[in-house]
């Protein structure tokens, strides 16, 4: 049986776990800096990459402790590698590092984004006791990520990822915290707008569909392979717009003023500073963006014929995402799989458990290792 021992920290939250064997998981344990960047309306990196040195070591001791274990007794040490922000993943890096040549451990890198696809994979080998039909279809969509890969598995068993779309600008949750900020709510804006969008009408204003079409082979490009790509921006701009010529203004501030001195607002301190205007505009807005990534998602599994779909990520927890995902994909006879939502923003556990196949295969980190904030998968 093998121990590995997560870390995380690729942009705002710290994070340690211990998984046995790719798929029991004895602790997770996450330190949020939400309170931290609140104030800003987004993630603020210098600050980030401070509340990184400062948590980290407790965090690590919590989840050993949680685990029942001695750091000494873990087989594995993993850590994110990227992409995220440099500083904040340098923090994490750096000190698995130092605990892997301090106890003669093996040092695994991992990729963030295989990390988020790994979370579902542990908790259908825990929960099924079985691997999802292959090949299956990934979107990881977060506050800093929208991708599509085509998930395969080598007959060595090495996991394989071909990246089949992504967001041309802003990523979906990134689109739904500058929205929440636009009109004066909290971060992070995803779970606030999902709250309060139950209380809006999600037909009441159509909201502009991307434009952007599937790229295939051509007979100019005729080795061009598919692509189905997003954009939000668009989205976010329609917002701006809206506010502008429903002249909202006075409103957002009246609201922004009256919430000051809160410092962590639920929903439930807004709606008496929100009219239905606002509540419908909200709805409209998230159902625009569940549209389009469900659109998208689904054509690309149609046409590269997956067996099963993946959706996992921060906005993956998002309630209405769920259930028009599981409608949709039920009515193809497609089946479609989620992390639970403790696993659905970024963890640690994840992180060990897609470091497990490489333990397997013996594919370790050496002692040059280094952030890369902008690093692929596939």
């Amino acid at each position: 049986m093998a121990l590995i021992l997560g870390i995380e920290s690729s942009c705002d939250e710290t994070a340690a776990a211990v998984v046995r064997d790719g798929e029991e998981l004895l602790s997770n344990v996450v330190s949020s800096q939400i309170a931290t960047h609140l104030p800003y309306g987004g993630v603020v990196p210098e600050l980030a990459s401070r509340e990184h040195l400062r948590a980290i070591v407790p965090v690590v001791r919590q989840a050993a402790a949680e685990a029942g274990i001695q750091l000494e007794q873990v087989d594995a040490f993993a850590v994110t590698q990227g992409p995220g922000l440099a500083g904040s993943l340098l923090v994490g890096i750096t000190y698995a590092k130092a605990l892997a040549f301090a106890l003669n451990k093996p040092l695994i890198a991992v990729n963030h984004l295989e990390g988020h696809i790994h979370a579902v994979l542990l908790e259908q080998r825990r929960q099924q006791g079985e691997e999802l039909p292959l090949p299956a279809l990934a979107l990881i969509v977060s506050g800093g990520h929208t991708h599509l890969y085509e998930v395969t598995r080598s007959p060595q068993g090495h996991w394989e990822y071909r990246n089949v779309g992504r967001t041309l600008d802003d990523a979906a949750g990134e689109a739904f915290d500058k929205v929440a900020k636009l009109l004066a709510l909290s971060y992070p804006g995803g779970p606030i707008i999902e709250k309060l969008s139950t209380r809006g009408n999600p037909r009441a204003f159509p909201m502009p569909a991307s434009q952007i079409k599937a790229r295939q082979k051509s007979r100019v490009d005729p080795e061009a392979e598919p692509t189905y790509d997003f954009s939000f921006s668009g989205l976010k701009t329609a917002v701006l717009r809206f506010v502008e010529t429903h002249a909202m203004q006075d409103v957002i501030e009246r609201r922004r003023k009256a919430l000051t001195g809160i410092s962590n607002p639920q929903a439930e301190d807004f709606l008496p500073h929100l009219d239905q205007l606002t509540l419908d505009l909200l709805a409209s807005f998230q159902e625009a963006v569940v549209q389009d990534l469900l659109r998208k998602t689904l054509r690309a599994t149609t046409e590269l014929e997956s067996e099963s779909l993946i959706v996992s990520g921060g906005v993956a927890s998002n309630s209405r995402l769920r259930e028009e995902f599981v409608r949709a994909a039920s009515h193809n006879g497609l089946p479609v799989f989620f992390p639970s939502r403790a696993l659905s923003t970024d963890n640690a556990a994840m992180i060990a458990a897609a470091a497990y196949p490489k333990l397997m295969a013996g594919e370790f980190a050496d002692e040059h290792l280094s952030a890369e904030a902008s690093l692929r998968l596939g």
